[in-house]
C-alpha cells in the first residue's frame, strides 16, 4: 500500500469519487487551476474541466446556497470552504436549509452534499484562519460533523459522506495536512461514520478526542504508560451523530474519563461528552470528568502553541484523574 499524507488522501478520495459518479462536481474559492490553497483539490480541474470544478467568486453563502440547490435535484456537490473561520457568512444557508431540507420536505428531498473545510490551528494564522467551530454544527439537527484524524481515515471517511444522502460537514484538521503520514488502501473504500474508534485499547482511563488531537493525546498515553497508567484512546470521528455507546462502555471499564479538544472550554463538544459521561456513568465513576481544550478567548497569532493542547497539559490531566481518590 502506499504511504499518504492525510493531504494526499483526501486528494484520492476526491478523484476517485469523480471517477466513480459523474454527478459528484466540486465548486469553491481557487480550487479549479490553482488545485486549492493546500492543494487538496490538486489535478481535478485538468481532468474534469470547468462544468464539474468550479471556480467561485468570494461568497461563501453563494457558495454553499448553489450546493444547496444542486443538491436537491440529485447531484453532489462538495463545495470547498477555504477555511472554517470563513464559513460564517454560509451559516444560514447550513443551518436553515442544508440541515432542515429533509424534515421541511417531510421527506421528499434530501441535500446529499459534503461542505469540506480546513479546520483549527497548526499553521499560525491567528484568530481568522485557526478556529475550531465543531460545536456550532454540533448543535445542528439534520447535519452530519466529521472530522478525521489520519490519512486513511480521511479518505475512507470522506468517500462515506460524498456517497450518504445526508448533509455533512467534514472538518479537516489542517495541522495533520502534511504531518500525518501512514499507509492508505488504493482504491474505493468507506469508514463506518456512526461509531468511534478504539485507537488504542487500556484499563485505567478513557481520553476522548478527535482530528488533530489524536497524534497530541498517543503521545501523552505513551508517556502515561511508562508511569504505569494505562488508557484507551477513542477518536469519535463523528460529533453528530456521536457514539455514545462505545464512549459509555469505554468509561465504564475504566472508571475514569478526559475529554481533549483543540475548541475553547466553554459550551463544547468536549462539555456534552463530559455532561453524558457524568449522566449515563455516575455509578462507575472514580474521579471527575477533565476536559483539556483550547482557552475561552480568540485563537491567538504569537501564542498559538500556548493555547492549543499540548502532551505537557494532557499527561498532566491523565496524572490528575488518575490518582484522584
Amino acid at each position: 500500500m502506499p504511504v499518504m499524507t492525510m493531504l494526499d488522501a483526501l486528494n484520492d478520495a476526491l478523484h476517485i469519487a469523480m471517477e466513480k459518479d459523474d454527478d459528484v462536481v466540486m465548486l469553491g474559492e481557487d480550487i479549479g487551476k490553482k488545485g486549492g490553497v493546500f492543494g487538496t483539490t490538486a489535478g481535478l480541474h485538468e481532468k474534469y474541466g470547468d462544468m464539474r470544478v468550479m471556480d467561485t467568486p468570494l461568497s461563501e453563502c453563494g457558495i454553499i446556497g448553489a450546493a444547496v440547490g444542486m443538491a436537491v435535484y440529485g447531484i453532489r456537490p462538495v463545495p470547498e470552504i477555504q477555511f472554517q473561520d470563513f464559513i460564517f457568512p454560509g451559516f444560514d444557508q447550513i443551518v436553515s436549509e442544508m440541515a432542515k431540507m429533509r424534515y421541511r420536505s417531510g421527506g421528499q428531498y434530501t441535500c446529499p452534499m459534503v461542505v469540506r473545510t480546513p479546520s483549527g490551528g497548526g499553521i499560525r494564522g491567528g484568530h481568522y484562519h485557526s478556529q475550531s467551530g465543531e460545536a456550532y454544527f454540533a448543535h445542528t439537527p439534520g447535519l452530519r460533523v466529521i472530522m478525521p484524524s489520519t490519512p486513511r481515515e480521511a479518505k475512507g471517511l470522506l468517500l462515506a459522506s460524498i456517497f450518504s444522502d445526508d448533509p455533512v460537514i467534514f472538518l479537516e484538521p489542517k495541522a495533520l495536512y502534511r504531518h500525518s503520514k501512514e499507509e492508505v488502501e488504493e482504491g474505493y473504500f468507506t469508514v463506518d461514520m456512526d461509531t468511534a474508534r478504539v485507537a488504542r485499547e487500556g484499563k485505567d482511563l478513557t481520553i476522548v478526542t478527535w482530528g488533530a488531537m489524536l497524534p497530541i493525546v498517543e503521545g501523552a498515553a505513551a508517556e502515561a504508560a511508562e508511569n504505569g497508567i494505562d488508557c484507551e484512546i477513542l477518536d469519535m470521528r463523528s460529533m453528530l451523530p456521536w457514539d455514545a455507546n462505545t464512549v459509555i462502555e469505554s468509561v465504564k471499564k475504566t472508571s475514569r474519563c478526559i475529554a481533549v479538544q483543540e475548541a475553547p472550554r466553554t459550551c463544547s463538544f468536549a462539555s456534552e461528552i463530559a455532561a453524558t459521561v457524568a449522566e449515563k456513568c455516575i455509578d462507575s465513576l472514580e474521579a471527575p470528568v477533565a476536559r483539556v481544550s483550547g482557552f475561552d478567548t480568540p485563537f491567538p497569532y504569537t501564542l498559538e502553541h500556548i493555547y492549543k493542547p499540548d502532551k505537557k497539559r494532557v499527561l498532566g490531566a491523565i496524572e490528575y484523574t488518575a490518582n484522584w481518590e
